[in-house]
Protein backbone atom coordinates (compact mmCIF):
# COMPACT_ATOMS: atom_id res chain seq x y z
CA UNK A 1 0.00 0.00 0.00
CA UNK A 2 1.24 3.51 -0.85
CA UNK A 3 0.19 6.74 0.85
CA UNK A 4 0.71 10.06 -0.89
CA UNK A 5 0.72 13.03 1.48
CA UNK A 6 -0.61 16.45 0.53
CA UNK A 7 1.92 19.08 -0.50
CA UNK A 8 1.31 21.08 2.69
CA UNK A 9 1.55 18.08 5.03
CA UNK A 10 4.03 18.64 7.84
CA UNK A 11 6.22 16.36 9.92
CA UNK A 12 3.52 15.85 12.55
CA UNK A 13 1.05 14.56 9.94
CA UNK A 14 3.64 12.18 8.48
CA UNK A 15 4.55 10.87 11.94
CA UNK A 16 0.87 10.32 12.76
CA UNK A 17 0.54 8.04 9.74
CA UNK A 18 3.72 6.14 10.61
CA UNK A 19 2.64 5.73 14.24
CA UNK A 20 -0.78 4.36 13.30
CA UNK A 21 0.73 1.85 10.86
CA UNK A 22 3.44 0.62 13.23
CA UNK A 23 0.90 0.32 16.06
CA UNK A 24 -1.02 -2.08 13.80
CA UNK A 25 2.06 -4.24 13.30
CA UNK A 26 3.14 -2.85 9.94
CA UNK A 27 6.18 -1.03 8.64
CA UNK A 28 6.17 2.44 7.08
CA UNK A 29 8.92 3.64 4.76
CA UNK A 30 8.99 7.42 4.26
CA UNK A 31 10.27 8.85 0.98
CA UNK A 32 10.63 12.65 0.86
CA UNK A 33 10.48 14.25 -2.56
CA UNK A 34 10.85 17.86 -3.63
CA UNK A 35 7.18 18.75 -3.17
CA UNK A 36 5.55 15.88 -1.29
CA UNK A 37 6.09 12.84 0.91
CA UNK A 38 5.25 9.26 -0.10
CA UNK A 39 4.93 6.51 2.50
CA UNK A 40 5.22 2.86 1.49
CA UNK A 41 3.53 0.33 3.78
CA UNK A 42 4.54 -3.29 4.27
CA UNK A 43 2.42 -5.75 6.25
CA UNK A 44 -1.18 -6.94 6.46
CA UNK A 45 -2.91 -4.80 3.84
CA UNK A 46 -6.36 -5.96 4.91
CA UNK A 47 -5.53 -4.74 8.44
CA UNK A 48 -4.32 -1.41 7.06
CA UNK A 49 -7.69 -0.90 5.34
CA UNK A 50 -9.40 -0.87 8.74
CA UNK A 51 -7.23 2.01 10.00
CA UNK A 52 -9.01 4.78 8.07
CA UNK A 53 -5.65 6.10 6.84
CA UNK A 54 -7.35 8.20 4.16
CA UNK A 55 -9.09 10.15 6.92
CA UNK A 56 -5.89 11.25 8.64
CA UNK A 57 -4.89 14.89 8.38
CA UNK A 58 -2.48 15.55 5.54
CA UNK A 59 -3.20 12.36 3.57
CA UNK A 60 -4.01 13.00 -0.09
CA UNK A 61 -4.50 9.43 -1.35
CA UNK A 62 -4.15 5.79 -0.31
CA UNK A 63 -3.51 3.20 -3.03
CA UNK A 64 -3.53 -0.55 -2.57
CA UNK A 65 -0.75 -2.22 -4.57
CA UNK A 66 -1.25 -5.90 -3.71
CA UNK A 67 -4.38 -7.63 -5.03
CA UNK A 68 -7.37 -8.00 -2.75
CA UNK A 69 -8.09 -11.38 -4.31
CA UNK A 70 -5.15 -13.37 -2.92
CA UNK A 71 -6.16 -16.89 -3.98
CA UNK A 72 -7.18 -16.21 -7.58
CA UNK A 73 -4.43 -13.65 -8.23
CA UNK A 74 -1.27 -14.38 -10.22
CA UNK A 75 0.83 -12.75 -7.50
CA UNK A 76 1.38 -16.06 -5.74
CA UNK A 77 0.32 -18.31 -8.64
CA UNK A 78 2.14 -16.96 -11.73
CA UNK A 79 1.32 -19.90 -14.02
CA UNK A 80 -2.17 -20.00 -15.52
CA UNK A 81 -4.38 -22.84 -14.32
CA UNK A 82 -6.24 -25.58 -16.15
CA UNK A 83 -9.58 -26.72 -14.73
CA UNK A 84 -10.79 -30.25 -15.50
CA UNK A 85 -14.49 -31.10 -15.67
CA UNK A 86 -14.69 -34.90 -15.53
CA UNK A 87 -11.38 -34.87 -17.38
CA UNK A 88 -12.25 -32.20 -19.99
CA UNK A 89 -9.58 -29.47 -19.80
CA UNK A 90 -10.32 -25.74 -19.80
CA UNK A 91 -7.14 -23.70 -19.75
CA UNK A 92 -4.28 -22.03 -21.62
CA UNK A 93 -3.36 -24.98 -23.87
CA UNK A 94 -6.79 -25.73 -25.28
CA UNK A 95 -9.92 -24.17 -26.73
CA UNK A 96 -13.03 -25.65 -25.13
CA UNK A 97 -16.49 -25.48 -26.67
CA UNK A 98 -19.44 -25.68 -24.26
CA UNK A 99 -22.80 -25.83 -26.02
CA UNK A 100 -26.40 -26.79 -25.42
CA UNK A 101 -29.87 -25.34 -24.87
CA UNK A 102 -30.23 -22.25 -22.73
CA UNK A 103 -33.16 -24.00 -21.04
CA UNK A 104 -34.02 -27.68 -20.71
CA UNK A 105 -37.57 -28.01 -22.08
CA UNK A 106 -38.13 -31.68 -22.97
CA UNK A 107 -35.98 -34.82 -23.11
CA UNK A 108 -36.23 -34.85 -26.91
CA UNK A 109 -35.21 -31.20 -27.30
CA UNK A 110 -32.29 -31.56 -24.89
CA UNK A 111 -30.96 -34.74 -26.53
CA UNK A 112 -31.27 -33.23 -30.01
CA UNK A 113 -29.38 -30.10 -28.89
CA UNK A 114 -26.71 -32.25 -27.25
CA UNK A 115 -26.23 -34.27 -30.42
CA UNK A 116 -25.87 -31.03 -32.39
CA UNK A 117 -23.35 -29.70 -29.90
CA UNK A 118 -21.34 -32.93 -29.90
CA UNK A 119 -21.21 -33.00 -33.69
CA UNK A 120 -19.71 -29.49 -33.62
CA UNK A 121 -16.93 -30.57 -31.26
CA UNK A 122 -18.42 -29.52 -27.94
CA UNK A 123 -17.01 -31.49 -25.03
CA UNK A 124 -19.32 -30.11 -22.34
CA UNK A 125 -23.12 -29.80 -22.41
CA UNK A 126 -24.74 -26.71 -20.95
CA UNK A 127 -28.42 -26.62 -20.13
CA UNK A 128 -30.54 -24.66 -17.69
CA UNK A 129 -32.84 -26.53 -15.33
CA UNK A 130 -33.29 -23.45 -13.15
CA UNK A 131 -33.70 -20.15 -15.01
CA UNK A 132 -33.52 -16.87 -13.06
CA UNK A 133 -35.50 -14.54 -15.30
CA UNK A 134 -36.08 -10.81 -15.11
CA UNK A 135 -39.82 -11.35 -15.43
CA UNK A 136 -41.59 -13.59 -12.90
CA UNK A 137 -43.94 -14.60 -15.75
CA UNK A 138 -41.17 -15.96 -17.98
CA UNK A 139 -40.26 -19.65 -18.12
CA UNK A 140 -38.38 -20.45 -14.92
CA UNK A 141 -37.11 -23.90 -15.90
CA UNK A 142 -38.15 -27.44 -15.01
CA UNK A 143 -36.19 -27.63 -11.77
CA UNK A 144 -35.18 -31.11 -10.66
CA UNK A 145 -36.99 -32.67 -13.60
CA UNK A 146 -34.65 -30.69 -15.86
CA UNK A 147 -31.66 -31.98 -13.91
CA UNK A 148 -32.83 -35.56 -14.41
CA UNK A 149 -33.18 -34.91 -18.15
CA UNK A 150 -29.63 -33.58 -18.27
CA UNK A 151 -28.36 -36.64 -16.41
CA UNK A 152 -30.15 -38.93 -18.89
CA UNK A 153 -28.68 -37.04 -21.84
CA UNK A 154 -25.21 -37.29 -20.29
CA UNK A 155 -25.66 -41.05 -20.04
CA UNK A 156 -26.71 -41.14 -23.71
CA UNK A 157 -23.98 -38.88 -25.11
CA UNK A 158 -21.16 -39.01 -22.56
CA UNK A 159 -21.05 -35.20 -22.39
CA UNK A 160 -20.40 -33.81 -18.87
CA UNK A 161 -23.10 -31.40 -17.74
CA UNK A 162 -22.80 -27.69 -16.88
CA UNK A 163 -25.92 -26.23 -15.28
CA UNK A 164 -26.86 -23.19 -13.25
CA UNK A 165 -27.66 -23.15 -9.55
CA UNK A 166 -29.61 -20.13 -8.32
CA UNK A 167 -29.97 -20.64 -4.57
CA UNK A 168 -27.62 -21.77 -1.82
CA UNK A 169 -30.26 -24.22 -0.57
CA UNK A 170 -30.26 -25.98 -3.98
CA UNK A 171 -26.49 -26.47 -4.30
CA UNK A 172 -26.41 -29.97 -2.82
CA UNK A 173 -29.24 -31.16 -5.06
CA UNK A 174 -27.82 -29.60 -8.25
CA UNK A 175 -24.32 -30.88 -7.47
CA UNK A 176 -25.79 -34.38 -7.28
CA UNK A 177 -26.62 -34.18 -11.00
CA UNK A 178 -24.13 -31.67 -12.47
CA UNK A 179 -20.44 -31.99 -13.31
CA UNK A 180 -19.91 -28.21 -13.21
CA UNK A 181 -21.97 -25.63 -11.34
CA UNK A 182 -22.74 -22.35 -13.08
CA UNK A 183 -23.28 -19.10 -11.18
CA UNK A 184 -25.09 -16.67 -13.46
CA UNK A 185 -24.74 -12.94 -13.95
CA UNK A 186 -27.63 -12.11 -11.60
CA UNK A 187 -26.04 -14.14 -8.80
CA UNK A 188 -22.40 -13.11 -9.18
CA UNK A 189 -22.56 -11.23 -5.88
CA UNK A 190 -24.88 -13.65 -4.09
CA UNK A 191 -22.19 -14.29 -1.49
CA UNK A 192 -24.03 -17.06 0.33
CA UNK A 193 -24.40 -18.93 -2.98
CA UNK A 194 -20.73 -18.37 -3.84
CA UNK A 195 -19.66 -19.83 -0.51
CA UNK A 196 -22.01 -22.79 -0.96
CA UNK A 197 -20.70 -23.71 -4.42
CA UNK A 198 -17.19 -23.28 -3.07
CA UNK A 199 -17.91 -26.07 -0.60
CA UNK A 200 -19.71 -28.35 -3.07
CA UNK A 201 -16.61 -30.07 -4.45
CA UNK A 202 -17.50 -29.40 -8.11
CA UNK A 203 -15.86 -27.07 -10.69
CA UNK A 204 -17.61 -23.70 -10.99
CA UNK A 205 -18.36 -21.54 -14.02
CA UNK A 206 -18.66 -17.97 -12.73
CA UNK A 207 -20.27 -15.49 -15.10
CA UNK A 208 -19.50 -11.80 -14.81
CA UNK A 209 -22.29 -9.65 -13.42
CA UNK A 210 -23.90 -7.48 -16.06
CA UNK A 211 -22.83 -4.32 -14.21
CA UNK A 212 -19.76 -5.69 -12.41
CA UNK A 213 -16.23 -4.38 -12.64
CA UNK A 214 -13.41 -6.83 -13.23
CA UNK A 215 -12.26 -6.40 -9.63
CA UNK A 216 -15.75 -7.24 -8.34
CA UNK A 217 -15.82 -10.30 -10.60
CA UNK A 218 -12.48 -11.53 -9.25
CA UNK A 219 -13.55 -10.83 -5.68
CA UNK A 220 -16.61 -13.01 -6.31
CA UNK A 221 -14.26 -15.77 -7.46
CA UNK A 222 -12.28 -15.25 -4.26
CA UNK A 223 -15.39 -16.08 -2.22
CA UNK A 224 -15.48 -19.48 -3.95
CA UNK A 225 -11.73 -20.04 -3.65
CA UNK A 226 -11.76 -19.11 0.03
CA UNK A 227 -13.96 -22.15 0.69
CA UNK A 228 -11.29 -24.44 -0.71
CA UNK A 229 -12.30 -24.63 -4.39
CA UNK A 230 -9.89 -23.25 -6.99
CA UNK A 231 -11.54 -25.09 -9.88
CA UNK A 232 -13.14 -21.90 -11.15
CA UNK A 233 -13.66 -20.83 -14.76
CA UNK A 234 -14.57 -17.20 -15.39
CA UNK A 235 -17.03 -16.35 -18.16
CA UNK A 236 -17.39 -12.91 -19.75
CA UNK A 237 -21.00 -12.68 -21.01
CA UNK A 238 -21.34 -9.02 -21.83
CA UNK A 239 -21.99 -6.02 -19.63
CA UNK A 240 -24.79 -3.47 -19.56
CA UNK A 241 -23.91 -0.18 -21.25
CA UNK A 242 -25.82 2.63 -22.98
CA UNK A 243 -25.71 0.68 -26.27
CA UNK A 244 -28.98 -0.99 -27.33
CA UNK A 245 -27.94 -2.51 -30.68
CA UNK A 246 -26.93 -5.71 -28.91
CA UNK A 247 -28.39 -7.48 -25.89
CA UNK A 248 -25.23 -6.67 -23.91
CA UNK A 249 -21.85 -5.16 -24.77
CA UNK A 250 -19.17 -7.84 -25.03
CA UNK A 251 -16.13 -6.61 -23.10
CA UNK A 252 -13.59 -8.44 -25.25
CA UNK A 253 -10.71 -6.65 -23.50
CA UNK A 254 -11.70 -8.38 -20.26
CA UNK A 255 -10.02 -11.58 -21.47
CA UNK A 256 -6.40 -10.35 -21.56
CA UNK A 257 -6.97 -8.03 -18.60
CA UNK A 258 -8.23 -10.85 -16.38
CA UNK A 259 -5.59 -13.27 -17.63
CA UNK A 260 -2.98 -10.75 -16.54
CA UNK A 261 -4.50 -10.48 -13.08
CA UNK A 262 -5.68 -14.02 -12.37
CA UNK A 263 -4.50 -17.55 -13.06
CA UNK A 264 -8.08 -18.78 -13.65
CA UNK A 265 -9.28 -19.77 -17.15
CA UNK A 266 -11.48 -17.24 -18.96
CA UNK A 267 -14.25 -18.07 -21.43
CA UNK A 268 -16.63 -15.92 -23.46
CA UNK A 269 -20.39 -16.35 -23.94
CA UNK A 270 -21.12 -14.80 -27.36
CA UNK A 271 -24.78 -15.85 -27.24
CA UNK A 272 -25.83 -13.78 -24.22
CA UNK A 273 -23.57 -10.87 -25.11
CA UNK A 274 -24.74 -10.45 -28.70
CA UNK A 275 -28.27 -11.75 -28.20
CA UNK A 276 -28.57 -12.55 -31.93
CA UNK A 277 -27.73 -15.67 -33.88
CA UNK A 278 -25.83 -13.77 -36.57
CA UNK A 279 -23.45 -12.26 -33.98
CA UNK A 280 -22.42 -15.50 -32.29
CA UNK A 281 -19.88 -16.56 -34.94
CA UNK A 282 -18.03 -13.23 -35.29
CA UNK A 283 -17.92 -12.81 -31.51
CA UNK A 284 -16.59 -16.37 -31.18
CA UNK A 285 -13.84 -15.55 -33.67
CA UNK A 286 -12.90 -12.50 -31.63
CA UNK A 287 -12.89 -14.57 -28.43
CA UNK A 288 -10.42 -17.14 -29.73
CA UNK A 289 -8.26 -14.55 -31.46
CA UNK A 290 -7.84 -12.55 -28.26
CA UNK A 291 -6.90 -15.61 -26.24
CA UNK A 292 -10.08 -16.87 -24.56
CA UNK A 293 -9.85 -20.41 -23.22
CA UNK A 294 -13.16 -21.35 -24.76
CA UNK A 295 -16.65 -20.28 -25.80
CA UNK A 296 -20.10 -21.05 -24.40
CA UNK A 297 -22.92 -21.03 -26.98
CA UNK A 298 -26.66 -21.64 -27.05
CA UNK A 299 -27.97 -24.44 -29.29
CA UNK A 300 -31.56 -25.40 -30.07
CA UNK A 301 -33.06 -27.77 -32.66
CA UNK A 302 -36.04 -25.44 -33.18
CA UNK A 303 -35.15 -21.91 -31.98
CA UNK A 304 -38.48 -20.49 -33.12
CA UNK A 305 -40.19 -22.69 -30.50
CA UNK A 306 -37.67 -22.11 -27.70
CA UNK A 307 -39.04 -21.07 -24.33
CA UNK A 308 -35.89 -19.08 -23.58
CA UNK A 309 -33.53 -17.01 -25.76
CA UNK A 310 -34.49 -18.52 -29.11
CA UNK A 311 -33.17 -15.59 -31.22
CA UNK A 312 -29.58 -16.26 -30.11
CA UNK A 313 -29.59 -20.05 -30.35
CA UNK A 314 -27.55 -21.68 -33.11
CA UNK A 315 -29.00 -24.24 -35.51
CA UNK A 316 -27.17 -27.11 -37.22
CA UNK A 317 -25.85 -25.05 -40.14
CA UNK A 318 -24.49 -22.38 -37.77
CA UNK A 319 -22.82 -25.04 -35.63
CA UNK A 320 -21.15 -26.64 -38.63
CA UNK A 321 -19.65 -23.31 -39.61
CA UNK A 322 -18.65 -22.55 -36.03
CA UNK A 323 -16.88 -25.91 -35.78
CA UNK A 324 -14.83 -25.22 -38.93
CA UNK A 325 -13.87 -21.72 -37.84
CA UNK A 326 -12.93 -22.75 -34.30
CA UNK A 327 -10.83 -25.58 -35.68
CA UNK A 328 -8.93 -23.20 -37.96
CA UNK A 329 -8.44 -20.50 -35.33
CA UNK A 330 -7.35 -22.93 -32.63
CA UNK A 331 -4.27 -23.83 -34.63
CA UNK A 332 -3.52 -20.21 -35.43
CA UNK A 333 -3.35 -19.26 -31.74
CA UNK A 334 -1.15 -22.26 -30.94
CA UNK A 335 -3.67 -24.36 -29.04
CA UNK A 336 -5.49 -27.64 -29.54
CA UNK A 337 -9.17 -28.37 -29.35
CA UNK A 338 -10.37 -29.71 -26.03
CA UNK A 339 -11.45 -33.20 -27.13
CA UNK A 340 -12.14 -36.58 -25.64
CA UNK A 341 -8.69 -37.71 -26.69
CA UNK A 342 -6.73 -35.25 -24.54
CA UNK A 343 -8.76 -36.06 -21.46
CA UNK A 344 -6.42 -37.50 -18.84
CA UNK A 345 -9.22 -39.07 -16.81
CA UNK A 346 -12.91 -39.72 -17.13
CA UNK A 347 -14.15 -39.80 -13.56
CA UNK A 348 -17.50 -40.90 -12.28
Amino acid sequence: MVIVMATDAGTAEVEAVVDRVTAAGGEAFVSRGVSRVIIGLVGDVDRFETLNLAGLRGVQSVTRISAKYKLVSREHHPERSTVYVRGVPIGPDTVTLIAGPCAVETPEQTLAAARMAQAAGATLLRGGAFKPRTSPYAFQGLGELGLRILADVRAETGLPVVTEVVAADDVEMVAGYADMLQVGTRNMQNFGLLQAVGEAGKPVLLKRGMSATIEEWLMAAEYIAQRGNLDIVLCERGIRTFETATRNTLDISAVPVVQGLSHLPVMIDPSHSGGRRDLVLPLSRAAIAIGADGVLVDVHPQPEQAKCDGPQALVAADLSRLAKELDALTGVVGRQASTWWNRPLLAG
